[in-house]
């Protein structure tokens, strides 16, 4: 089975196993490294919610890099029980793992909650502007959306969410989108 590793922090090189599943692309070492240099390698105190969370590896680099509260949110039942198997094993008290949908379970949250949500889910479902909507209420004001993306996000269509742009990459077939509400 591939694996992925976790990049940095206090669970630095663990390997994570990854799943055959049809619109899986666990996000990749390089992309997160590149990621965390530009939220910072420490996210303590930092409340974070990883809404697609397939591996779990975007939701668990920000735990073991101190963030105080992370929710993995996974529709797929295999996909739960993998996450809350590598959650116990590394006893990641700062991890909650819960099956749903994670447009729903973002829309439920409460307002202005959340200092940074990971949106990666599967590009072919069409849910990005969903996704979206769903999250910036519960962002916190200077909190932090990162959007994986087939296709780079311009600014009209993020200012339809009221969102900007603070950083881009493109790594091979994926457009990662650091965003925070437009001022």
């Amino acid at each position: 089975m591939p694996q992925i590793r976790i990049i940095g922090g206090q669970w630095k090189r663990t390997k994570l196993e990854v799943a055959d599943r049809p619109g899986l692309r666990p996000t990749p070492d390089r992309v997160r490294e590149t990621l965390f240099n530009w939220l910072g390698q420490d996210l303590a105190g930092w409340r974070c919610v990883d809404a697609f969370a397939g591996t779990g590896a975007l939701g668990l680099e920000a735990a073991s890099r101190g963030a105080a509260d992370v929710l993995l949110v996974e529709a797929e039942a295999s996909l739960v029980d993998q996450i809350r198997a590598v959650t116990q094993r590394l006893a990641a008290t700062n991890v909650r793992v819960q099956r749903g949908n994670g447009v729903s379970v973002l829309a439920a949250l409460p307002a202005g909650s959340v200092d940074l949500v990971f949106l990666d889910p599967p590009f072919d479902a069409q849910l990005f502007d969903k996704a979206l909507a769903a999250a910036v209420p519960a962002l916190a004001p200077e909190g932090y959306i990162y959007l994986e993306a087939p296709t780079r996000w311009d600014e009209a269509a993020l200012a339809k969410h009221r969102l900007e742009l603070t950083r881009h990459l493109k790594a091979g077939a994926v457009h990662g989108h650091l965003l925070r509400r437009a001022a």
